[in-house]
């Protein structure tokens, strides 16, 4: 998974680097703000994927006595700061150059055929971007023997653990709206010679990218304060457990992740009664390699699984 992360943000990065430097040229020649504001966009987006490959990095390092889980939530910070980034650079920087132009009405459009082309090839860059980091999801659906559809792709974007690869679908599906936008501003502006239509679209650049930095942040945060696994996954591992003729019950059963693949699961169970210590260790082994099979990214060192108390001595606990 890892690799995969690497794959989506790499296709990021070297597309969003040459997208700012055609964006500043045409932004240059053109005198739009609309393509200053897409330029803004695409060169904080560039350093953005720069953050998220230093997250993916840190995050592989190994466990320490101070940090005993590892480090795997770097990820999911890097991609906080990733979200932050987007809101106070890309978006407030453009609301400012949209506002500024608005009030001033000093711009000029010239050589708009310019920021079309320019527009047109950072719209295929970032599509193919988009296309890398979709076709993980489908991957990721397929591996689960399930049917690809627009159900299945929303649903696995928004289950979705991989800060990394969550991140670069927001980024491009914001930038292709805002190439679009800003190709519509410019269109106007040439068509009526108002420049005000160039301005508005810089506004509205910046409010879609606050906007789905906002969503950025928002599912970075749930990450980063500990989300549990999927509820797919989840009700999986409740009715492999519950099936199991030693099993009466699961009392309670927690999920956190670390990292996208990196899970914690513990969980309590009522065990039948009658059972010797020797068959109890033996149906918490069980339960432990079930789960691994069920939900094969979990680290069975990471599997505790723990026998009620009120019904069983503390002679028959036992935590992996």
């Amino acid at each position: 998974m890892v690799r995969s992360s690497k794959k989506a943000v790499y296709a990021a990065l070297f597309g969003n680097l040459g997208i700012a430097i055609a964006k500043l040229i045409a932004a240059i020649l053109t005198g739009s703000t609309a393509m200053f504001a897409e330029t803004l966009h695409s060169i904080s987006d560039t350093f953005n994927q720069v953050l998220l490959l230093f997250g993916i990095k840190t995050s592989t390092k190994a466990a320490t006595e101070q940090h005993p889980f590892g480090y795997g939530k770097e990820q999911f910070f890097w991609s906080f700061v990733v979200a932050t980034m987007l809101f106070g650079i890309s978006g407030i920087l453009s609301l400012q150059q949209g506002f500024g132009s608005l009030l001033s009405r000093i711009h000029h459009i010239q050589n708009a055929d310019v920021s079309y082309v320019i527009l047109a090839i950072s719209a295929a860059f970032e599509a193919n971007a988009l296309r890398v980091a979709l076709l993980l999801a489908k991957e990721s659906i397929e591996a689960r023997g399930e049917k690809i559809s627009l159900n299945t792709l929303v649903q696995e974007f928004r289950e979705s653990k991989d800060p990394s690869v969550i991140t670069v679908m927001v980024e491009d599906s914001a930038a292709l709206v805002g190439i679009v936008v800003a190709g519509i501003g410019i269109f106007f502006s040439e068509a009526t010679g108002d420049t005000i239509y160039d301005s508005l679209s810089s506004v509205a650049i910046g409010g879609i990218l606050m906007a789905f930095a906002y969503f950025l942040a928002k599912e970075n945060k749930a990450l980063l304060i500990g989300e549990s696994i999927s509820r797919k996954d989840y009700n999986k591992i409740v009715k492999l457990v519950n099936e199991m003729p030693d099993v009466n019950r699961i009392i309670t059963m927690r999920t956190m992740h670390f990292a996208p693949e990196d899970v914690l699961v513990t969980i309590e169970v009522n065990l039948v009664d009658g059972l010797d210590t020797d068959k109890i260790e033996s149906v918490i082994d069980n339960i432990e390699q079930k789960v691994k099979q069920t939900i094969p990214y979990i680290n069975p060192a990471k599997v505790y699984v723990e026998v009620e108390q009120d019904k069983l001595s503390d002679s028959y606990r036992k935590k992996r």
